[in-house]
């Protein structure tokens, strides 16, 4: 299971825990488990930072964060890093995508025929989007598509183009953001407010919006169901978000070496 590190090669403990929502996190349900409550109320418990890191926006994560039932501070990673915010939705960071890709991504949608959506400021949109000469400030748009051919094509343009990152949240999407937007730099950022570096983060996901911060964390886990080139790309394999998965990886990075580390300072202190 394991690829590139093992448990005494990681230098730093783990400050900083960021969590993928759908196929990580949350179950086929769109469930977070007991099993990844309970990991992650004790990981927490232990001073470690949560963030929930994800391509949804900000008020499709409560739900799911108000179940975790958690007192201390934890943050959220928005629409693929286009934002950050504090756990009472406080907004600390947004970036939007300029008007020339607008305009290229509604040509694209114009010469395709795939499934259109898009995320504003203020809304989503889901099948359609508004008349172009709408004033809205976007944050990330999708493409949806069974033919790999359409959706080669419109990730070909886009990278001509050069103006976005291309990710995916499924094997069947698109997702564009702003170029440089991504979830590694975003935790990057956050972890400059917090002294915390990247060789202090854990960071747990399942598809190519979260190979960024695979790559970077101190950490990098795969999920058991992530696509190929994210496992690829992970320093460790855990479960699948059916078993658990993310409460398996916070018990063997996290909790476990936090558990060690006290004992020892307890022997040595006794010495």
């Amino acid at each position: 299971m394991e690829k590139q590190q093992s448990q005494e090669e990681v230098v730093r403990p783990i400050r900083l825990v960021a969590i993928d929502m759908d196929g990580t996190l949350l179950n086929r349900e769109g469930k977070v488990s007991e099993g990844n409550k309970a990991a992650i109320t004790e990981m927490v418990a232990l001073g470690v930072t949560l963030v929930i890191s994800t391509g949804r926006c900000y008020p499709e994560c409560t739900e799911h964060t108000d179940g975790l039932n958690l007192r201390e501070d934890f943050f959220f990673v928005n629409v693929n890093g286009s934002e950050i915010r504090d756990k009472t939705g406080q907004l600390l960071y947004r970036r939007v995508l300029d008007q020339e890709v607008v305009d290229h991504i509604y040509d694209l949608h114009a010469k395709h025929e795939a499934r259109i959506w898009g995320m504003t400021t203020a809304r989503n949109f889901s099948g359609a989007l508004p008349d172009r000469d709408e004033a809205h400030e976007w944050m990330k748009f999708g493409f949806d598509t069974e033919d790999d051919d359409v959706r080669e094509s419109l990730k070909a343009a886009l990278e001509e183009k050069g103006l976005t990152e291309i990710t995916n949240s499924s094997p069947y999407n698109i997702e564009v953001n702003a170029l440089g937007i991504n979830k590694a730099a975003a935790i990057k950022q956050l972890g400059e407010k917090l002294g915390i570096t990247m060789n202090e983060v854990m960071a747990i996901g399942d598809s190519l919006n979260d190979i960024a911060m695979i790559r970077e964390a101190g950490v990098g886990v795969a999920m058991g169901n992530a696509q190929d080139v994210v496992k690829q790309a992970a320093d460790w394999i855990t479960a699948t978000n059916e078993q658990d998965g993310v409460a398996a990886a916070i018990q063997r990075w996290v909790i476990v070496p936090q558990t060690i580390a006290h004992r020892r300072k307890l022997d040595s202190s006794e010495e």
